[in-house]
């Protein structure tokens, strides 16, 4: 496969994903640290989990990977709460269309919850921009409209995807 350019998202290059999770594991240290709140073993190993590649998962299957690693099964509740405190600190986010979770590439920042996600290889690949927020908050202002949360889904191909069909 060719290594795509830097000014392609980070989740469809051939990257170390060690790399990713150190990045995501030290921030929430620091985040759980600074709210006072406990960042759990298993907490971590969600997170892990959640942050091995850049493909949102559901509960269930990271129930199957949480078992694969320990010689007992994790109950549904438990992962549910592991992910409920990873989304209150602002962590992860979920993926309403998928059921899903993905890790959050800005947890510093507050922001909406934006996504491309590629229909073929499943990637998400989180964004942010200023003209796009603009419009939707004018949109509502117009319409007279208070937006509380927002979450943008917009699926497709992904580059990778769009220039491997181009190659094949």
């Amino acid at each position: 496969m060719a290594t795509l350019s830097d000014n392609h998202p980070l989740a469809c290059r051939q990257h170390d994903h060690e790399h990713c999770i150190e990045t995501a594991l030290q921030t929430a240290r620091d985040r759980c640290l600074a709210n006072g709140a406990r960042l759990t073993a298993l907490r971590e190993q969600v997170l892990t989990l959640i942050w091995q590649n850049h493909k949102p998962l559901g509960a269930y299957a990271l129930m199957d990977m949480l078992a694969s690693q320990s010689t007992k099964r994790v109950a549904p509740p438990t992962v549910y709460r592991a992910l409920d405190f990873l989304l209150e600190q602002q962590l992860i986010h979920r993926i309403h269309s998928l059921n899903a979770f993905i890790g959050c590439t800005h947890p510093n920042e507050g922001h909406p919850n934006n996504f491309l996600i590629c229909q073929q290889c499943g990637v998400a690949i989180e964004f942010n921009n200023n003209q796009f927020q603009q419009a939707v908050s004018d949109t509502a202002k117009d319409h007279g409209f208070t937006v509380s949360s927002q979450a943008v889904e917009l699926v497709g191909l992904c580059v990778s995807c769009q220039e491997s069909a181009a190659n094949a």
